[in-house]
């Protein structure tokens, strides 16, 4: 048993050669899982460098006989060629040592059982036979992939070797009974290791020095780090995003919105963010913002996605490993491994744009290069910088399943080098330094100068994180291809805060594989077995916990957790769960509800709700071009430059202290360098700023010019857009005040609305998430629109639940419905619609309400602006009543204020 990153093959190769050495042993057969493993396990056995080490200690090279498949032919059939001279392969040949390398998918194959035309020895027709004959030792790579009880594990007995050897980190697992510290009996789950020769465990190879070490960098949003909003998809009208907030208990709500509408409805905090446009695989925000499905922002700070910050912070501390690495006497080269789940971001079809990552890298990697070559004086790095600049796209490169069907010779000639030409890799006349992959490098793939791993998406699953590691824990080698022993390097690993348990979850793993605590704790009661935990490690006796849980109302009668029970436990005594094996929890979706209409209420409600749907636009009556540059130059002033990323990387190293691995001094720092970056012309700057203000572009440049603020060291997308959200706030504050604001209908088309087809009928339902997210058996009023009782606040329960004589009927305004234009490109959604029974019996009233559960106090700055324009649109435009209602306000009260 040796840990990922150890040199497993190094070690089963030098068995071979000793096995041979003491006891003349000459014919191994090496079996491992899979075709890339494979590949890795031929170029490290063919290597020069390997073959001229081994020579040199023993005097031998291996012969190899690599089992292909291929395809039958009409005619006569033969053995496969590599087994023929695997089995043939004499023993006077004293200078070499025969080794067959075989996949399993060739162990299973009918290739290996069934009988060919012609006979190895005089004798065997069958493949199986014929191996079985030379009396091999056979070694398994990855053990675990060769359970006992698969079909695999039954044909290597076939081979009938002498002894079977497994090298792997993991190994099979069975169950066994035991008997626990109470007396009763437990099932455990075990390593089924069968005869354990030799273990080289994580907490070993750390504390030897044999691999790097690990420091993780986990990038979080600096305000509001527990809240997140996530794009789910889209199915081109529709885009689906999922909030979710809380840190020891997570809740989750999805939304689905429709384009212009505003992400007030996922989050209060995002009210001047609109989606602006949407398709079926991006979505574009108001302040330009570019989301792809799986992309994070947070409600605070909504100027760039994690993924964003991630490559920028990943390829910024990658140039300064290799400043470090590529000035020293004897070079090393670093390379950075990112891990991606959607392929055209970085590797578009023929035909189409780059994708975003691809575009996003190469400015980023030139705009460090342009940095470093400014006072670079060692003359190789610089020669090495000056190389990559010439042409940039070839400093990265990727690997994906796809591209085995590629014919692009360039894309060819990446994969070559990436999976098999670790020499070209590490080249230093070779610029490729970044590598681009969708998990397919996992296992049977390993370069020893991996410094960076970037996961810029989950990897979705379980996986061992020691396995995630593994691809760069192995200990680097310089220019001369020797391993580098006599220094400690660290592997740096970036994921988001979603995965911020990364380092906790290694080091349990390190911990429990390592023959640390390895307990398995029940997180439905608070057991005899936590109480002895708990107990035995924290100055509390028994009878105080359960007094403890029991008066927080944490468990019940029978000691069962409650709400939040397990969680106290977790969060109070944590040296009770070090080495624990973590639960795995599913959560099925909820099907969509939904909630019916009182179609018979629909002909009072309809000349409101058509009004309320009318059409508009929003006009701004400016004088003329240069009133408009004033207000540009008075905004642009306002702008301080630097303070445009609000992100924070928390860096944790692992180490190990007294053989267990701990978490060593949290650092938490608050990106500021990343912002001064220059990764695009001034040109294209201007242009791209002018489109998406929709601005004269000569404007914005006198602007600029005037304003004197100091644009060229921040010429990025991340600064476009914060000037364009800036601005939508400007135009938002100042408007009504600076300018004539007015609304012009744009169509007299209606229809369909939330709650009407194209013909103008009313629905039977809608989904009752576009009403409210909490449900209520309560009964609602006798004149409310719909059935039953959704609801966001108290105070929106309160008004549907409430009989009012004068109100002949009133309904909650479904989410996204209606949409006032303000002024920054935002929009005003109000809450409810009344019609109420006029005084003088000749006509109705229209009442349109606001909702705040806050007092007036209370309400924020942007909060009012907005209602300020609604006040506008509902006086000149379409001529209804227009409050806001506040926590203190009754409804009742505020209709007899307008009922005449």
């Amino acid at each position: 048993m040796m840990e990922t990153g150890t040199g497993k093959t190094y070690t089963y190769t030098k068995t071979i050669f000793e096995l041979n050495k003491l006891y003349g042993i000459f014919k191994f057969i090496v079996i491992v899982p899979t075709l890339s493993i494979k590949a890795g396990t031929i170029d490290f056995l063919r290597g020069a460098s390997s073959r001229e080490h081994f020579k040199e200690q023993y005097d031998k090279t291996i012969n190899l006989h690599i089992v292909e498949s291929k395809k039958t032919k009409k005619g006569k059939s033969y053995i496969p060629t590599a087994i023929s001279s695997f089995v043939e392969a004499g023993k006077f040949d004293k200078s070499q040592i025969q080794v067959m390398i075989i996949n399993a998918g060739m162990i299973n194959s009918d290739t290996m059982s069934k009988s060919f035309d012609s006979n190895l020895m005089d004798e065997y027709s069958v493949p199986f036979e014929a191996i079985a004959a030379t009396a091999p030792f056979v070694i398994i790579d990855e053990p675990h992939k060769f359970t006992k009880a698969n079909k695999t594990w039954e044909n290597i007995q076939k081979l009938t070797g002498q002894y079977i050897i497994r090298y792997g980190a993991t190994f099979p697992e069975k169950e066994i009974k035991v008997k626990n510290f109470l007396g009763k009996e437990d099932k455990v789950i075990v390593k089924d290791y069968h005869n354990l020769v030799y273990q080289l465990s994580s907490v070993d190879s750390f504390n030897r020095n044999l691999v790097k070490g690990v420091i993780g960098h986990i990038t979080e949003f600096e305000n509001g780090k527990d809240t997140i909003v996530e794009f789910l998809g889209s199915d081109g009208t529709e885009a689906k995003f999922e909030l979710r907030e809380g840190i020891t208990k997570v809740t989750k709500k999805t939304f689905t919105l429709i384009d212009k509408a505003s992400l007030v409805t996922i989050h209060p905090a995002m009210t001047d963010l609109l989606i602006d446009k949407l398709n079926r695989s991006v979505v574009i925000l108001s302040n330009g913002l570019e989301l792809k499905k799986g992309d994070k922002i947070n409600p605070f700070s909504y100027d760039q996605t994690l993924q964003e910050t991630m490559l920028r912070k990943t390829i910024k501390n990658h140039f300064k490993l290799e400043k470090e690495l590529l000035t020293r006497d004897v070079r090393i080269k670093p390379l950075t491994l990112f891990f991606i789940d959607n392929i055209e971001e970085y590797r578009a079809d023929k035909g189409k744009e780059d994708g975003y990552i691809k575009k996003t890298i190469e400015a980023l990697i030139k705009a460090e290069i342009i940095e470093l070559l400014k006072d670079e004086t060692c003359v190789s790095y610089k020669e090495y910088l000056e190389k990559s600049l010439k042409d940039i796209s070839l400093t990265h490169g990727g690997y994906f399943s796809k591209d085995n069907s590629d014919s692009d010779e360039k894309i060819a000639k990446e994969v070559e080098e990436i999976l098999h030409d670790k020499q070209s890799m590490l080249s230093l006349d070779n610029p490729r330094r970044f590598i681009f992959s969708k998990w397919t490098l996992r296992e049977g793939w390993d370069n020893p100068n991996v410094f960076q791993i970037c996961k810029l998406r989950s990897s979705g699953s379980e996986t061992s994180k020691l396995q995630e590691v593994g691809r760069g824990l192995r200990l680097p080698v310089n220019e001369f291809g020797n391993r580098v022993k006599d220094e400690q390097f660290y592997l740096n690993y970036y994921v988001d805060f979603t995965e911020a348990s990364f380092i906790d979850n290694l080091i349990t793993e390190i911990n429990s594989k390592s023959g640390a605590i390895s307990i398995e704790i029940n997180h439905l009661e608070l057991d005899a077995n936590m109480i002895q935990l708990i107990t035995g490690r924290y100055p509390i006796t028994e009878e105080e916990l359960l007094d403890t849980m029991d008066s927080k109302d944490l468990i019940t009668r029978t000691n069962k957790f409650k709400e939040n029970g397990y969680e106290y436990v977790k969060n109070n005594y944590p040296l009770i769960f070090e080495g624990v094996n973590s639960n795995k929890v599913r959560i099925a979706n909820d099907v969509k509800k939904k909630i019916t209409i009182r179609q018979e209420k629909y002909p009072e409600l309809k000349e409101l709700w058509e009004q309320l749907n009318s059409r508009v636009i929003l006009e701004y009556k400016v004088k003329d071009e240069n009133e408009f540059k004033k207000t540009l130059i008075q905004f642009l002033t306002t702008i301080k430059m630097g303070q445009v990323n609000r992100v924070q990387n928390k860096i944790v190293k692992l180490v190990i202290e007294d053989n267990l691995a701990i978490k060593d001094e949290v650092l938490s720092l608050v990106n500021t360098e990343d912002s001064r970056l220059t990764t695009m012309k001034y040109s294209d700057f201007v242009k791209q700023l002018a489109v998406l203000m929709n601005v004269n572009i000569g404007t914005l440049h006198d602007s600029i010019t005037q304003s004197n603020i100091n644009i060229n060291d921040y010429l990025n997308s991340t600064t476009i857009r914060i000037i364009k959200s800036g601005f939508d706030n400007y135009l938002m504050y100042n408007s009504i005040n600076n300018f004539t604001i007015g609304y012009q209908k744009v169509t007299n088309t209606v229809h369909p609305t939330k709650i009407t087809n194209d013909s103008g009928q009313v629905l039977s339902s809608i989904n009752a998430g576009d009403v409210g997210v909490i449900n209520s058996e309560a009964k609602v009023a006798d004149n409310y629109f719909f059935n039953e009782l959704y609801f966001d606040s108290s105070l929106e329960k309160s008004n549907i639940i409430t009989n009012i004589e004068e109100v002949i009927v009133f309904t909650k305004i479904p989410k996204n419905s209606i949409k006032i234009p303000i002024a920054g490109g935002k929009s005003y959604s109000p809450d409810f619609a009344y019609v109420i029974k006029h005084k003088d019996g000749k006509q109705n009233l229209h009442f349109v309400v606001e909702t705040k559960n806050i007092d007036e106090q209370g309400l924020r700055d942007e909060e009012k602006i907005k209602i300020e324009y609604a006040k506008k649109f509902f006086g000149d435009a379409v001529k209804i009543e227009f409050r806001t209602q506040f926590s203190n306000d009754k409804m009742l009260e505020l209709i007899k204020k307008i009922y005449v």
